[in-house]
């Protein structure tokens, strides 16, 4: 039978290794956990566990934990070159211990996989033993379990630093980790993953509570806007809603505890009266006193009563104070050039605000999100591909919804639409008589109206040449020199540029600056044409839903196989405007039906229907459900989007009429109840294929096929048994 190993229950530390002045303490929590092992029923002797989730699985588990990843996977890179070169590497987990993202060194790695160190493995302690990202999420501590330590000998080759990662309602959601050769320990390393970890815990804090009041504070002002203040955030009048754990500590207080009190007991001061003190202090910390009569140094980001409220704006005009959070000064522009206040976004009132709001489950769009969320305020240029009408400018207005810079301006600039002698007069401004024309007091170019904000360059590609050159310079040297103005504004702004154009083509034709090019493409994104998404039902309520104030109408099932037919050249726009005359013409009895469509959709769909074209080229009648997916061996295209379309079939008959070797001619009803009832048990069929596949696994069957899980989940009851096992 398994008994403790002699040298932990000596009572002394292992190797006699001084990484904790709390030796006692730390050779206590070893003991304490491998004594969890011992229960557990493992083996010293047995073998890691190698096996890891499935990979639909552990895409799951990322989307559960994106909250907890989109904010740690930055501060990861930033570990990850400190520790660079120490045959190390850094681990990322969920609650449960499963290993979601990691990032090491190319001669550690293999040594990594014999110990199963890699993502979709479970680094529990019931599945590994003693082990710091176990014992660290078990005890909710920090812990270095290092050689000898862990309880499996396999894993003893390994010094591991680990911490956990509470999200900001005070749970556990995760836990970082440095693991490492044994030999190359370093006693600064658990220090390292502290501070990550809190940088991780208060980016998370600040924008889950973006619109709170949040304190910040410290007993010495120079640890202000620094890891190691403590942040508290409370409701405008006075709640309290969360604290980091330095304000805990600094408080004396438990995450519990402190759900009892409020702003005045915590501070010996009502909300009203530190609001008053705040706006007469312009800016600079206030010392306050906590009930256990220790002074502390205060401040909080600048907001107006107004954002407090309810709304969830800075004042426009108005900078944080210096010395602020991120420790970092508004480069704000001359008051002559002061950016106006945004306005209202129509996406907001569409419910289109949010990156999390775009992903209605289309797989190509998914993955344009997860990667936007990844370098969100990171100062990386964004790049966005697609045809016109593919919401390029309303993913644009996402982005800066998303951002730090969201209370700031928006401003969007179609560079195909302004005439080529104004754009540049639009862009950088320009001074009182600066050419004939120009108005009296000059005029603000639309980069300065963006200062501090995000600068959406539209249809890029149609940028006069001799603008490129300037707009170039302006990246680089983040200034701005309006026209006929001999002096310079500093500018910051996050720049999103996007373009149906091929931009490498262009380059190659001397039409645009291939240095510019370099400059805006920090990162890529294509957001899907209309006919390619595998959400087109989704889509197409969203948008009814965004054109009605009140009930939304109903649309036909015969209008829906239109649509799911129709190849949309205009993709969103002509879907917007083809609703938007439905919506009218239906009024509110609908639902909607043919004849509410308008006359030219409906022209363009009788010339479709009526003109001989190869079956295998045929406009493709939309699967049951739209249920979508790419063919055996080939990507998702155009032509492939339904893949259960009505393709050349060998063994079909041609119809009555058609002459042998001709492609038939679709009826005037574009489709006949026969058709329909044969895509139908096709697209089951494939549906059970693709679970069968997968084991009865729903996940990996709805990525297999490109369709959501409700998808699978509404045909349930029409597919045999046997593929849900």
């Amino acid at each position: 039978m398994e008994t403790l190993r002699p040298e932990l229950s000596a009572g002394g530390l292992t190797n006699g290794w001084p990484y904790s002045t709390e030796i006692a303490q730390r050779d206590t929590l070893i003991r304490q956990s491998h004594e969890r092992s011992l229960q557990f029923g493992l083996s010293s002797r047995d073998r890691p566990d190698f096996s890891a989730v499935p990979q639909a699985t552990l895409h799951e588990a990322l989307e559960v934990n994106r909250f907890l990843y989109q904010h740690a996977a930055p501060v990861m890179e930033t570990l990850y070159e400190q520790i660079a070169n120490t045959h190390s590497m850094v681990l990322l987990t969920a609650k449960n211990g499963m290993i979601l993202h990691s990032l090491g060194d190319s001669d550690f790695l293999a040594k990594a996989s014999e110990v199963a160190l890699r993502p979709g493995v479970e680094w529990s302690e019931r599945s590994m033993g003693t082990n710091a990202i176990g014992t660290a999420l078990t005890e909710e501590q920090p812990v270095v379990v290092h050689g000898r330590d862990h309880y499996l000998y396999a894993n003893q080759s390994l010094t591991c630093s680990c911490t956990p990662i509470f999200d900001p309602h005070g749970k556990v959601v995760g836990a970082l980790d440095v693991t490492g050769d044994e030999r190359g320990y370093h006693s600064h390393t658990l220090a390292l993953v502290r501070m990550s970890a809190q940088m991780v815990e208060n980016q998370m804090f600040a924008n889950l509570f973006a619109d709170a009041v949040r304190i910040q504070f410290h007993s010495r002002p120079e640890f202000l806007g620094t890891l190691v203040e403590g942040i508290a955030v409370f409701s405008p009048d006075g709640r309290f809603l969360s604290a980091n754990r330095s304000a805990q500590f600094q408080l004396g207080l438990s995450f519990n505890c402190l759900q009892a009190h409020t702003f005045s007991t915590l501070f010996g001061q009502s909300m009203s009266q530190f609001m008053d003190r705040l706006r007469s202090a312009v800016g600079k910390p206030l010392l306050l006193r906590l009930n256990s009569g220790v002074s502390v140094w205060c401040q909080t980001p600048y907001k107006s009563s107004k954002g407090w409220y309810g709304l969830g704006q800075h004042d426009a005009g108005a900078d944080e104070p210096e010395g602020g959070a991120a420790g970092l000064r508004s480069r704000a522009a001359p008051a002559a050039v002061a950016a106006a206040p945004a306005p209202l976004k129509a996406s907001a009132k569409q419910g289109l605000s949010s990156l999390h709001f775009l992903d209605t489950g289309d797989a190509q769009v998914a993955a344009v999100v997860r990667k936007l969320q990844m370098v969100l305020d990171r100062d990386i240029p964004i790049m966005i591909l697609g045809e016109t009408g593919t919401g390029k400018d309303i993913l644009a207005q996402a982005i800066h919804n998303d951002s730090r810079r969201a209370a700031k301006p928006f401003v969007s600039v179609n560079c195909a639409s302004i005439p080529e002698t104004l754009i540049e007069s639009e862009l950088f401004g320009y001074e009182e008589g600066a050419f004939t024309g120009a108005r009296r007091k000059g005029s603000t170019g639309r980069i300065l109206q963006a200062n501090g904000g995000t600068l959406f360059l539209d249809e890029i590609g149609d940028m006069p040449t001799q603008l490129q050159a300037r707009l170039l310079r302006v990246l680089q040297e983040r200034r701005v020199n309006p026209l006929g103005s001999s002096k310079e504004y500093e500018v910051d702004v996050t720049i999103v540029c996007a373009t149906h154009r091929n931009l490498k083509n262009l380059i190659a034709a001397g039409s645009f600056r291939e240095d510019l090019y370099y400059r805006l493409n920090g990162i890529v994104v294509r957001l899907p044409a209309l006919r390619d998404r595998t959400d087109f039902d989704t889509v197409v309520g969203k948008v009814l839903s965004s054109l009605c104030d009140g009930p939304v109408p109903a649309i036909s099932d015969a209008v829906l196989a239109l649509f799911r037919r129709y190849h949309w050249p205009g993709n969103f726009r002509q879907l917007h405007n083809v609703l938007r005359t439905a919506v009218a013409l239906a009024g509110r009895h609908g639902p909607i039906g043919q004849d509410h469509l308008p006359d030219d959709f409906l022209d363009e769909m009788a010339a479709v229907a009526a003109s001989p074209q190869p079956a295998a080229l045929a406009p493709a009648p939309a699967a049951h459900e739209g249920l979508s997916a790419p063919l055996p061996g080939r990507s998702m295209g155009s032509a492939d989007r339904e893949p259960f379309s009505q393709q050349a079939d060998p063994s079909a008959t041609p119809a009555a009429g058609a002459p042998q070797g001709q492609p038939s001619v679709a009826p005037p009803q574009l489709q006949s109840l026969a058709a329909n009832q044969r895509m139908q048990d096709v697209a089951l069929q494939a549906m059970a294929d693709a679970l069968r596949r997968c084991g009865g696994n729903v996940s990996a069957a709805a990525k297999l096929l490109g369709v959501s899980r409700n998808t699978l989940y509404r045909k349930k009851d029409l597919l045999p048994p046997d593929c849900w096992v």
